[in-house]
């Protein structure tokens, strides 16, 4: 974690990176709901009160993508998010993926670094399970296949919820990102539509995928609307989070969009309703805003919200120079804001000595307990140029990093 667009010369630079790049930051604000008002139920103002680095989580996924034996699995990965499965197994998509055979120190140059081949395989994207805190496999990968020439799916956000309204049956809903190959501004990819992928309970297999809304008739493409980033069940409702890619078109600031949806309806286009700021409407209009305006204010494709106590908390990299390094949030007492922030900043650790960014902070709920809030953000080379050289030579620059959060009314 999430950012934005690649088409990338498989150069593996990550989900994510060019919303690091472009200093994403910021979210979201818009009027309340019916039955939402600001100061309702137990919302109170919500801030980072403390953080320590989570050792066991980063040191998980180092040892799964370090172990040599393995020839076909994930060894480096961006885009990332978790979702618990009703089993108890927990599933972790990627973006591009980097699979294939690590060797271990020292590398060619002589240095002390796990090292992958420049030859590696990389994919748009991959699902790794883990068991009881301990990362078990991956599925045969790109679990997703490219939509078509030039495209390929990115996982975001996803949720276990039952296959319709009121079944007893439970199916896993998978929030797919689809890029086009562009042009410059946007070699990183053309936003192109938000789909919705099923997959079978407890084997995993994917059933289908459904585009719910298909941006490609908006003509300016720093306008279309991504959904997906994050996603809040509350009420009955799954309120699914995006933003639009204003920051690749030079812009300053991109802007964010929140919509809901009914349990059990993710994958019906016609179930989706879209903030227009005043109401929640069908897809047809441009959906409104909730936050950004041109300037200093608004937000990348990848942040996310949590639910806490009645709070909702969104994370998200902080504005300016400090993008690169410093996750910031902000409060609401509902999805569709208004929402308060920035409030206290946090820079977690990146490794020393190299030209690395961190994007894409995403919480994962299903790891917290005892009033702690993990969150995991992404690490990468900072420039594009050279990035799948330097990725290979220390493959370690490639995977999420873990901290650990208590959350508390500001001082």
């Amino acid at each position: 974690m999430p950012d934005d667009t690649r088409a990338r010369q498989r150069t593996g630079t990550g989900l994510g990176l060019l919303l690091a790049l472009v200093l994403a930051a910021v979210l979201l604000t818009a009027l309340p709901d019916d039955g939402e008002r600001e100061g309702g139920g137990t919302c109170a103002p919500r801030t980072v009160a403390s953080w320590s680095a989570d050792e066991r989580l980063t040191a998980e996924f180092a040892r799964y993508g370090d172990d040599p034996t393995r020839t076909d699995d994930w060894t480096g990965g961006d885009g990332t998010h978790s979702v618990r499965l009703p089993d108890g197994r927990v599933l972790w998509l990627f973006s591009d993926t980097y699979l294939g055979q690590v060797h271990a120190p020292p590398n060619p140059f002589g240095e002390s670094h796990t090292w992958r081949e420049a030859t590696a395989p990389l994919v748009r994207n991959s699902a790794v399970v883990m068991r009881d805190g301990r990362l078990e496999s991956t599925l045969p990968a790109p679990l997703f296949p490219d939509p078509g020439p030039g495209q390929w799916r990115w996982p975001v956000a996803a949720r276990v919820e039952p296959r319709s309204p009121g079944s007893s049956e439970k199916v896993l809903r998978v929030l797919l990102w689809v890029r086009t190959a562009g042009q410059p501004p946007w070699i990183y990819g053309l936003p192109t539509a938000t789909e919705v992928a099923t997959l079978s309970l407890p084997e995993l297999r994917v059933e289908s995928v459904v585009k719910v809304l298909d941006q490609q008739l908006v003509p300016d493409p720093s306008r279309r609307v991504l959904f997906g980033t994050t996603l809040v069940r509350e009420g009955g409702w799954t309120y699914v989070f995006g933003g639009d890619d204003g920051q690749a078109a030079s812009r300053p600031a991109s802007h964010a969009y929140v919509a809901r949806v009914p349990e059990g309806r993710l994958a019906e286009p016609g179930a989706w309703r879209y903030w227009n700021g005043s109401a929640w409407a069908k897809a047809g209009a441009r959906p409104r805003a909730v936050l950004g305006d041109g300037q200093r204010a608004g937000v990348g494709s990848a942040f996310s919200v949590v639910r806490v106590r009645g709070t909702y908390v969104l994370f998200t990299m902080a504005a300016g120079t400090k993008g690169l390094t410093t996750v910031t949030s902000y409060w609401a007492c509902s999805p569709a804001g208004p929402w308060h922030g920035p409030t206290k900043d946090f820079s977690p650790s990146l490794p020393q000595g190299a030209q690395v960014a961190a994007y894409n902070p995403q919480t994962h709920p299903e790891l917290s307990d005892r009033g702690r809030l993990v969150l995991s953000y992404d690490v990468n080379w900072l420039e594009t140029a050279g990035a799948a050289a330097q990725l290979s030579r220390n493959v370690s620059l490639y995977r999420p990093r873990f901290v650990t959060l208590r959350l508390a009314p500001p001082r």
